[in-house]
């Protein structure tokens, strides 16, 4: 199933997206009219009823789906981030390209800022290098904000403290099932689905923090930015996770294209890892990091005032947003 937040007269509500993306399905007023009173008030509520609650959803579309009216088109309601307030949100370093390349991308940045063409060249010149060991030794990731959460169709107003914006192409899972010290090979029973993520980042400020060795914060960190949608699709969906086509476009024109396949750490792996003495909680999101090539600051082709990022991955769909300065 593909699962959504969406708001409609008002009310946040979750629903089943289905006919081709073009329609939502309202689970909890299907649910009203057999009598039932299920966990529905909430994509959260319904991650935490379990896997009797997401059958009961299924029954539900299966009985009602073809009702015109539990069903709204997608164009009339406002869909939101599938979980609107994670309970946590990690991101990762999965992608051995992305890894190598966003470093050289920062002192390109530099140098550019400086109009140094020479050092520009001289970067560019130079061979990409091997990848550090530590990325290979275990799953780096940092925790980001939680509350800075949005979806699909909105506007990311750019923080005043920068000038220089970017987007990333990445996907990710939300949790289920309370666990800790979880072995990888039971860590799919704790993959709720799958969703797209755009973290958008403020190079510049990303690059003078980061210089502080403790990972970024203002430069990943503020209202609005962390970007997920348009909606969770169950593994039953999906597949083989590691194998779906990526792709990032701004005003319609294809910068970046990618495949899933080649993370250094599967989501089963870094569930693992981050479980060791730690309790994974339900409704939390973890992100895959860039794919090589999935952001600007490796092809050095940043984003402009009133630009349209579209990123696309195979079997979810598609996360759509429009950047603005809030200086321009």
């Amino acid at each position: 199933m593909k699962l959504a937040t969406f708001r409609s007269a008002g009310q946040d509500k979750i629903g089943v997206v289905h006919s081709n993306d073009s329609r939502i399905f309202d689970i909890a007023a299907a649910a009203a009219r057999d009598g039932q009173d299920p966990a529905f008030t909430s994509m959260l509520a319904l991650i935490d009823a379990g896997p009797r609650a997401l059958e009961q959803a299924a029954a539900l579309l299966e009985k009602h789906g073809k009702d015109p009216a539990l069903s709204s088109a997608i164009s009339s309601v406002d869909v939101l981030a599938p979980v609107p307030e994670p309970r946590q949100m990690r991101d990762g370093m999965s992608f051995p390209l992305h890894i190598l390349q966003a470093p050289r991308g920062q002192r390109k940045l530099v140098a550019r800022a400086k109009g140094d063409m020479a050092e520009l060249a001289r970067i560019d010149a130079e061979p990409l290098g091997e990848l550090p060991e530590v990325y290979r030794k275990q799953p780096i990731f940092y925790i980001t904000n939680r509350f800075s959460v949005r979806g699909t169709d909105t506007t990311v107003r750019w923080p005043r403290y920068s000038k220089v914006m970017d987007y990333e192409l990445e996907f990710g899972i939300i949790t289920r099932n309370r666990g800790a010290n979880i072995s990888a090979a039971k860590a799919k029973d704790h993959i709720f689905g799958y969703t797209i993520f755009n973290d958008f980042s403020a190079r510049d400020a990303q690059r003078i923090e980061m210089e502080g060795r403790l990972g970024p914060a203002k430069g990943k960190s503020f209202d609005g930015g962390n970007v997920m949608g348009p909606w969770i699709v169950t593994p039953d969906e999906i597949g083989d996770p590691y194998k779906l086509k990526m792709e990032a476009r701004v005003n319609g024109e294809t910068r970046s294209t990618g495949v899933s396949d080649g993370m250094l750490f599967s989501f089963e792996e870094i569930i693992a890892h981050v479980t060791q003495d730690e309790t994974l909680m339900p409704g939390e999101f973890i992100g895959s990091g860039t794919v090589g090539n999935g952001c600007g600051l490796e092809l050095g082709w940043f984003l402009e005032h009133g630009d349209t990022v579209e990123l696309e991955v195979e079997k979810i769909g598609i996360l759509k947003n429009r950047v603005e300065r809030q200086d321009a």
